[in-house]
């Protein structure tokens, strides 16, 4: 009697060892999976010149397929952007407005830190004003909207790479998404980060072979969903697999942006000086850099 008792006790305890160690591992990979997916993007930035366009619209849904419920505005741009610091985990980019005429000139200079000790800062170039705005990353409320890029859905909150240490992480499953295996992680910011985002809460879908986002879903502090983002053309270049399609949807306006990347070349040797306020309002400087950039894309 005592032998059966204690071999059901056995089985009892390594049943429940089963199922709290996947528990654990969970809450260990998810944190690595977004390292994974945080060095792919730095990876993307290193020495890269891009040619890049921007679609904006009111959407609905017709036929249960999402559409424009009117003709987009479109822009094109050049964005060159590189790494540094001691570990090159922080980076520079620049992103100029070529098309249309109307906004020719208009320039948004980033700079991004991994570290959450430091905040981004963002520099925007009105060419009809003739000046720099500098752009305040931090918002100690949380409630304002931050920053649009080029007047897109696209923010320079939903353009930050690093800062992995204002999250905590919990991967939740694995689902299929659009014939693709996807690691499904809740990212949740820290008390800190919560005072200068509107994201309570976001849900994101990793490709588990490519160490890409497919998918993801942000709530306010009211848990509703208020934005998402879905990734396509997932293609290898430079050795990294990247999305030349993001689409980002606003569900309390119900408008969308398409970031398109039409062209993308790295190993371009990008002077540092290009990266600067100054790029920003002297066209003679910037063109002049911009045309090595263009010779050496070629």
């Amino acid at each position: 009697m005592k032998l059966i008792y204690l071999t059901k006790l056995l089985m009892f305890s390594v049943t429940n060892l089963i199922a709290w160690c996947p528990l654990v591992v969970f809450a260990q990979d998810a944190r690595e999976i977004m390292e994974k997916v945080d060095a792919g993007s730095r990876t993307q930035n290193d020495n890269a010149f891009s040619v890049i366009k921007i679609s904006t619209c009111k959407f609905g849904i017709v036929g249960g397929k999402l559409k424009c419920s009117h003709k987009p505005t479109v822009k094109t741009l050049e964005s060159a952007a590189i790494n540094f610091g001691s570990e090159k985990k922080d980076s520079k980019s620049i992103a100029i407005i070529l098309e249309p005429a109307s906004e020719r000139g208009i320039g948004m200079l980033s700079f991004v830190y991994d570290s959450s000790e430091k905040d981004n800062e963002t520099w925007l170039y009105l060419s009809a004003l003739g000046k720099v705005k500098r752009i305040v990353a931090s918002n100690s409320s949380g409630d304002s909207e931050p920053v649009s890029v080029f007047g897109s859905e696209f923010t320079t909150e939903d353009q930050e790479t690093g800062k992995l240490d204002d999250y905590t992480f919990k991967l939740l499953n694995t689902a299929d998404f659009q014939g693709r295996s996807a690691f499904v992680i809740e990212q949740t910011p820290t008390k800190e980060r919560l005072q200068k985002t509107r994201y309570a809460r976001s849900v994101v879908w990793v490709d588990t072979e490519r160490n890409v986002v497919l998918k993801s879903k942000m709530y306010d502090k009211r848990k509703a969903e208020i934005r998402r983002i879905v990734s396509g053309k997932v293609e290898k270049l430079n050795g990294v697999w990247v999305a030349r399609s993001i689409t980002i949807m606003n569900l309390v306006t119900n408008r969308l942006s398409n970031i398109a990347i039409k062209k993308k070349h790295f190993g371009i040797r990008i002077a540092p000086e290009l990266l600067s306020r100054r790029s920003l309002t002297d066209t003679a400087f910037r063109e002049r850099h911009l045309s090595i950039l263009r010779a050496q894309a070629r």
